[in-house]
């Protein structure tokens, strides 16, 4: 894999980033290092984690992903400097109050959020610091309609960035970036950070899959004309695009290829999202026909139409064992045909964004 540089940073990476939401929650501490070993050895120099880490999230659980990460740099102390490190500050609460009180994110929360990563993560600088989601109240997480009634920012997107700088003149970070943002959210952080001197950004981390390419919807354009990455999360579709629920649904522990094991089967709030419509299954069932129909597995044909998009600068994947990271590893290289690109797309104008 060739090293990707993400926006105007000097910041190169893999095309594949290790995404960690999973440790602390369905992956012990022990297994969660087996995993970082893996990839490691296997290439990958790109790991993602957040404050409010694990999913879902939990007070019970917050905070642990980046512990665990923290003891396995501890553990293995040559290993930091191979490595690009990505974390985000929680934006507000958004019903999780012992992420953030209140119903902001202000620049103070930003600071301390900072420090209080940089202690768990056992490093004295994170690469990329990504704002996890929007201050603003935007169509994020399953919304579809932006509603200015409910918008009660409490801290301008300067006054984030003035935040971000002085993190950034510390030492504490080298990049910024951007996560579940829209085309407004990305252009204003660009032109303020132009127009007053602050750290631009360098990445938006959004959904983007068979199921959910709302990205192309306007987003794409933005980034490309700014030059901002997109860190494409949920490639899998949160396990639907791998074929595990076809034909069991994802309720039940009848469900067929391990998907008793799947986040799906075992969390009901994450069937009250995006990815657990009965629409999102429905359409997750096509593409995986046609993956088959071409002879390739539900899981190389997903991965592979992130690897080779140009919209996209690094695909995150999350996996719970090291099977599951080889496979989705070993996915790259895979090619889809113009004819499997154009069948894709028709599915796509049928059936549009279902887990948007």
């Amino acid at each position: 894999m060739n090293l990707v540089q993400l926006g105007t940073s000097d910041l190169k990476v893999t095309p594949i980033c290790l995404g960690t939401m999973t440790f602390g929650e369905q992956v012990n501490e022990a297994d969660s290092h087996a995993i970082l070993d893996r990839s490691l050895a296997r290439g990958v120099n790109f790991i993602d984690t957040a404050e409010m880490y694990a999913v879902p999230a939990r007070k019970e659980t917050c905070n642990a992903t980046e512990t665990i990460i923290g003891n396995w740099f501890a553990k293995h102390p040559g290993a930091r400097q191979k490595l690009v490190l990505a974390t985000k500050v929680a934006g507000p609460s958004r019903g999780m109050p012992w992420i953030r009180e209140g119903s902001g994110m202000t620049a103070q929360d930003i600071l301390h959020a900072c420090d209080a990563s940089l202690k768990r993560l056992k490093t004295d600088v994170i690469d990329l610091y990504q704002i996890h989601w929007p201050e603003r109240h935007v169509p994020a997480f399953g919304m579809m309609y932006f509603d200015p009634s409910k918008d009660n920012s409490v801290t301008p997107i300067h006054e984030q960035l003035e935040a971000m700088a002085k993190l950034v003149k510390a030492g504490k970070v080298r990049h910024i970036g951007l996560s579940n943002e829209t085309p407004y959210g990305v252009h204003e952080f660009v032109r303020l950070a132009e127009q007053h001197g602050l750290p631009r950004v360098a990445t938006t981390q959004n959904p983007y899959c068979l199921i959910n390419r709302t990205y192309e919807n306007g987003l794409d354009e933005t980034c490309h004309r700014l030059n901002v990455g997109l860190l494409a999360y949920s490639p899998l579709g949160f396990g639907l695009l791998t074929g595990k629920y076809d034909k069991g649904g994802i309720e039940g522990a009848s469900a067929p290829q391990g998907a008793e094991g799947g986040r799906m089967s075992m969390f009901e709030s994450m069937r009250k999202q995006r990815w657990g419509r009965p629409a999102a299954l429905e359409a997750s069932r096509r593409y995986n026909a046609l993956a088959r129909e071409h002879g390739l597995t539900p899981t190389q044909m997903a991965l592979a139409f992130c690897y080779t998009k140009w919209q996209v600068a690094s695909t995150i994947i999350g996996v719970t064992t090291l099977a599951q990271l080889d496979t989705d590893l070993d996915a790259w290289g895979t090619q889809l045909s113009p004819e499997l690109l154009a069948a894709i797309d028709a599915i796509r104008w049928d059936i549009r964004d279902p887990a948007l």
